[in-house]
């Protein structure tokens, strides 16, 4: 597609991220959490960095742990969420996947499986956040239950940090430090793997397996501490180019359902970026991007293919002019934060038509 939009993807970035975290994890195993693929960075392309620094990837689809495996990944690879079918559990025994059991009907298959290989699995504790795991004093029993089932290995116990950011009020009753207690006695049972990037960036949680996330694509896991302060760069500029101009006189407005009006002789630029590239449509009275180094605001009703922009200010702009959505100058914490939303999101929503460029 020649439409200009393009979701750059700086491997260098990558791989300074990866650095700092694997010095963070020390010699604990290190998964690169890749689901959703690679937050929406492109999972296939970045393989041979991943392979460089972490131990192993952990991802949501069977499907794509089956083409990373074509594609030649050769480590060890954790469906993180467990099989969602009995029949999932032929693929893992096929392509060597390990899985989290979080449920009572995941074990019931388990034991009806005729598995041909060792199955890792990884057993998983809910200790607060209340999503998917048996909670503690069921896991003694649990693990017994897993350990009768022919040809399974259980690797170790798994839990998930509900408020691993360092702002997280102390105060409020799901901390790191009360889900860590209600661990206490399970300790000694099985090895651990608890850290999220939060828990690795600020939280001693004496595990012997960690899990890193948003932080390797370079986002903070807490939108109040910059990603300049933990020492990453953003992986993914989002970027387009100025496709249109229109002038318009006060009184005359732009856009679906009119929402700006023009106070002032104004200059608009259109924008190849819309909601289906995955820039959000709500309204936000903070919303701007960044045309040759300088922040101008969005406005108008974003479109499908396209938002508007005010360069009245901006005197030098032509066609083809570049313009970034969110990156290196416009953190995506920020952008996000406008929306009442996190940097996740937006990434994880770009839409599959962007191009993922790869740059070194």
């Amino acid at each position: 597609m020649t439409r200009p939009i393009r979701a750059l993807i700086d491997t260098y970035a990558l791989e300074k991220n990866l650095s700092l975290l694997r010095a963070k994890s020390g010699n604990r195993f290190l998964w690169g959490v890749v689901k959703a693929n690679a937050y929406g960075h492109g999972l296939i392309g970045l393989l041979p960095t991943f392979d460089n620094w972490v131990d192993g990837l952990a991802l949501l689809d069977p499907k794509e742990g089956v083409d990373i495996r074509k594609a030649g990944w050769a480590k060890a690879v954790l469906l993180i969420e467990g099989i969602f079918a009995a029949s999932d559990i032929e693929m893992a025994d096929e392509y060597g996947f390990e899985t989290v059991i979080h449920n009572e009907r995941q074990i019931e298959w388990l034991e009806k499986a005729e598995l041909k290989n060792t199955l890792r699995v990884h057993l998983k504790c809910n200790t607060g956040m209340n999503r998917l795991g048996f909670r503690p004093e069921a896991i003694p029993q649990v693990l017994f239950r897993l350990n009768n089932i022919p040809k399974v290995e259980v690797v170790d116990l798994l839990a998930h940090f509900a408020n691993a950011e360092v702002t997280y009020e102390q105060d409020k009753p799901v901390t790191v430090q009360n889900q860590l207690a209600a661990l206490i006695q399970l300790r000694g049972l099985l090895p651990m793997c608890l850290s999220n990037t939060g828990g690795i960036l600020w939280h001693e949680a004496g595990d012997e397996a960690v899990r890193a996330g948003i932080a390797m694509y370079g986002v903070s896991p807490d939108g109040n501490v910059s990603s300049q302060s933990l020492g990453i760069d953003p992986v993914m500029t989002l970027e387009s180019e100025i496709i249109a101009f229109q002038d318009l006189q006060p009184g005359e407005a732009c856009g679906y359902g009119s929402k700006f009006i023009a106070h002032r002789p104004t200059k608009l630029a259109v924008v190849a970026c819309g909601y289906a590239d995955g820039y959000p449509r709500k309204d936000n009275p903070h919303r701007e991007v960044v045309v040759e180094g300088k922040r101008v605001p969005v406005i108008g009703n974003v479109s499908m293919d396209m938002l508007t922009i005010d360069v009245t200010d901006l005197p030098n702009v032509r066609l083809g002019s570049k313009v970034e959505i969110w990156g290196k100058n416009l953190p995506v914490n920020e952008v996000a934060k406008g929306f009442g939303t996190i940097g996740y999101e937006l990434l994880c929503d770009v839409n599959q038509r962007v191009p993922r460029i790869l740059i070194k």
